[in-house]
């Protein structure tokens, strides 16, 4: 037999933990997720398992680069991954914005498209933040931390539901 093939799993949820505990090659197993569509957006999640050795994920990493992919390591599971949380923490704040009647679906899906998108599309959070306020990420986060506390801390009536 193989004892230095990777074993991947494509999920978008399941964390690799789930199924792979009682697997003899355990050390070799891990969720190498891409994310939708995989043809047009080059991202892959490589997500480890407890006991994932650090050679198969530099393995997995190194393979992702060298297709061309542009691979992103957790380091530890999560519920989610990080694409979806990401995208679940959006999508709150859109169900949010529509039940609010602040804007319409419609008018969300083009702030996102058109706008922050095309922004996520060469800038990811932080280096958004660290561009819009003269002393970097600390600046930002001293300027606008009580605004932007008001508005994540918000509850709403979806919480368990």
């Amino acid at each position: 037999g193989n004892n230095t093939a990777i074993v991947a799993s494509s999920s978008s949820n399941l964390q690799p933990s789930k199924f792979t505990e009682g697997l003899a090659a355990k050390s070799r197993c891990l969720v190498a997720h891409p994310v939708n569509p995989p043809f047009a957006i080059p991202v892959v999640e490589i997500v480890r398992a407890p006991w994932t050795s650090d050679e198969s994920v530099q393995f997995t990493r190194s393979l992702m680069d060298r297709i061309g992919q542009s691979p992103i390591v957790l380091k530890k599971e999560v519920d989610g991954f990080l694409v979806n949380r990401l995208q679940f923490a959006l999508l709150a704040e859109a169900f949010r914005l529509v039940e609010d009647g602040v804007a319409s679906p419609e008018d969300i899906d083009t702030a996102v498209s058109k706008g922050l998108g095309l922004r996520w599309s060469f800038l990811g959070p932080f280096q958004t933040i660290d561009m819009n306020a003269p002393g970097g990420v600390k600046d930002y986060c001293d300027r606008y931390a009580e605004g932007v506390s008001r508005v994540v801390k918000r509850k709403t009536t979806h919480e368990n539901g």
